[in-house]
C-alpha cells in the first residue's frame, strides 16, 4: 500500500499540498524501523552525512528543527551536536519519489563528521588510479 501512495504522488499536481502526517505515514521505514537520511548543507550544498532516523527521530527533528537521528550503536535517540556542540539546524525536509530516503538540509555548526572534518564523505576514490585519496584536513578543536 505505501508504494502505491508514492505511485500515485507521481500525477500529483504541483504545488498541491499534501497533509505532512499522510506522507509520513506511508514512508517505508525498513525491517528495523528505520529509514536513511542525506544530510546536506543548506549553503554549499555540500553533502555532510548519512545517517537513520526512526519515526521518532523525525517527528523530533521536525518539532524541534534540529536534527535528531537513531544511534543504530547506542541504540538510541542521537540529537546531533548534543555532545559535540556541533549542531545541524533544520532548513528544509525532503522525501524521495519512493518514500524511502529523507533530504534534509541544514545550517551546519562546526563539523559534521565524527572525525572532526566538514563532511563524513572525505574518501575521495580516484576510479581512474585505482585508489582512494583522503581529503579535508580535520577541523581544530
Amino acid at each position: 500500500m505505501k508504494r502505491e501512495y508514492f505511485t500515485a504522488l507521481e500525477q500529483h499536481p504541483e504545488n498541491s499540498p499534501l497533509a505532512l502526517s499522510d506522507v509520513i505515514d506511508n514512508l517505508a521505514f525498513n525491517e528495523q524501523g528505520l529509514i536513511p537520511v542525506i544530510t546536506q548543507d543548506a549553503t554549499t550544498k555540500t553533502m555532510l552525512m548519512l545517517a537513520w532516523m526512526n519515526k521518532e527521530a523525525l517527528m523530533q527533528t521536525i518539532a524541534t528543527k534540529r536534527l535528531t537521528y537513531w544511534s543504530r550503536s547506542r541504540r538510541k535517540l542521537w540529537v546531533k551536536g548534543e555532545t559535540s556542540g556541533h549542531v545541524q539546524t533544520l532548513v528544509s525536509m525532503s522525501f524521495d519519489c519512493d518514500g524511502d530516503a529523507v533530504l534534509c538540509q541544514v545550517n551546519q555548526q562546526g563539523a559534521a563528521c565524527h572525525t572532526n572534518r566538514q563532511s563524513c564523505f572525505y574518501l575521495q576514490a580516484d576510479t581512474d588510479g585505482q585508489k582512494v585519496v583522503v581529503t579535508g584536513d580535520p577541523t581544530p578543536v
